[in-house]
Parts: C-alpha cells; sequence; structure tokens
C-alpha cells in the first residue's frame, strides 16, 4: 500500500477510487486528477495553516505573505523573540498570534520536534500534534495530508470538503461530522485522495483557482 503521496502515485490511487466508487468516478471524468497540492514540511508549512483556520484561503494567503515580507528569518526562534502583540499589530488575530507565539516556543523548547512525525503513524502524529495549543485536529490532520503526503487521512470539520460531499453524494448540507466520516470510510486507504477530488471540485465549482 502506498505510504507517502507522490504526483506519480496519486493518480493511481485516483484509480483505485473510481472503480470503488461510481460518484467519484463521475467527478473525475468531469475534472481529471486533483492537484497534489503538496507543502514542504516544517515550521512555515504549520504556521501558514494555522492562519488558515476558520478564514478563507485567501485571507489566510494574503496574512501569510505580510508575515513573510516582515519576518526574517521566517523561523520559530525569529516568532518567539517578536511576541503576541507584534503579530496583533501587523492583522493577526489575538488567539493566532497567541497560537503561533506558542508553537514557536514549543519548537525551540524542544517540546515538538517535527522532523519526528515523518516516522510515525498517523495516530501517534497527530497526538502529538493536537497536544500543541493552537493545533486542534483539523489543522494536524492538514499538516498530515498537505505536509507529509498521507494517504489516509480525513479532514473533520472542513467545511469546503463538508460541502463537497454533499454536492456529490446528493446529500443534504449541513452534514455532522459523524456522518461524513462514515461515508468517507468507504475510500479507505486513501481517504486523503478522495478529499483532494472534492475540494478541486468544490473550487472548479465556484470559479476559484486551483
Amino acid at each position: 500500500m502506498i505510504q507517502v503521496l507522490t504526483k506519480d502515485n496519486l493518480k493511481t490511487c485516483v484509480q483505485f477510487l473510481t472503480e470503488k466508487d461510481k460518484d467519484l468516478k463521475i467527478l473525475y471524468e468531469k475534472d481529471g486528477n486533483p492537484p497534489l497540492w503538496d507543502r514542504e514540511p516544517g515550521f512555515t508549512t504549520l504556521v501558514r495553516i494555522i492562519l488558515e483556520q476558520q478564514v478563507s484561503l485567501l485571507s489566510a494567503r494574503a496574512v501569510f505573505l505580510r508575515l513573510q515580507s516582515l519576518v526574517d528569518p521566517f523561523e520559530a526562534s525569529t516568532f518567539a523573540s517578536l511576541g503576541e502583540q507584534w503579530f496583533r499589530e501587523r492583522g493577526v488575530t489575538r488567539q493566532k498570534a497567541r497560537y503561533l507565539v506558542n508553537l514557536a516556543g514549543e519548537i525551540e523548547g524542544g517540546g515538538l520536534e517535527l522532523d519526528r512525525l515523518q516516522g510515525l503513524t498517523d495516530e501517534h502524529a497527530l497526538e502529538i500534534l493536537t497536544a500543541i495549543t493552537g493545533i486542534g485536529p483539523w489543522t494536524a490532520q492538514i499538516y498530515l495530508i498537505m505536509a507529509l503526503g498521507r494517504p489516509d487521512v480525513w479532514p473533520r470539520g472542513d467545511i469546503a470538503l463538508l460541502k463537497s460531499l454533499c454536492h456529490v453524494k446528493g446529500l443534504d448540507y449541513p452534514i455532522t461530522n459523524e456522518a461524513a466520516g462514515a461515508v468517507a470510510t468507504q475510500w479507505r486507504p486513501y481517504r486523503s485522495v478522495a478529499a483532494r477530488m472534492l475540494w478541486q471540485n468544490y473550487l472548479i465549482r465556484k470559479g476559484a483557482q486551483l
């Protein structure tokens, strides 16, 4: 079984899913293969995912790019030294400023070793990440999907994903996380790939950039 997704084996996983689920087959015939949307593992990516919590990707990207232009070097040590107030004065919410500085402190203090996550199971990696203030299940799951390339992670509570799932499956929205997770079990061991297909369709229908 595939352990880490790449641009090459992503297509194999999509083929597996289309043979298993007629709705995903229809989706594939309309949209084609989804992007891998991979990100470099590490502090920078985790910062970006925290900024994406509960806001649009467009607004999160604007804040992220602003910070990238201001914080040099863009490292945990710099974040920790700047402090929460500095980030708040530059457009980061009070809560997320606290999360970012806390994350930086955990990494600087050795409480979180991001490099170590690559050799752990999904469950163990999620357990370590969610023990950090500011990293909930969604943030940790997105990190595993995008940064670590894990093939079978379902990001609980992702609004775009839930809306797309209901559209593709003809279900009423809103749908509970439990009900969505139950539907997603049929896509094991490649739930992360099914999520990419659903995200792609959501963005296409919105006319957004992939």
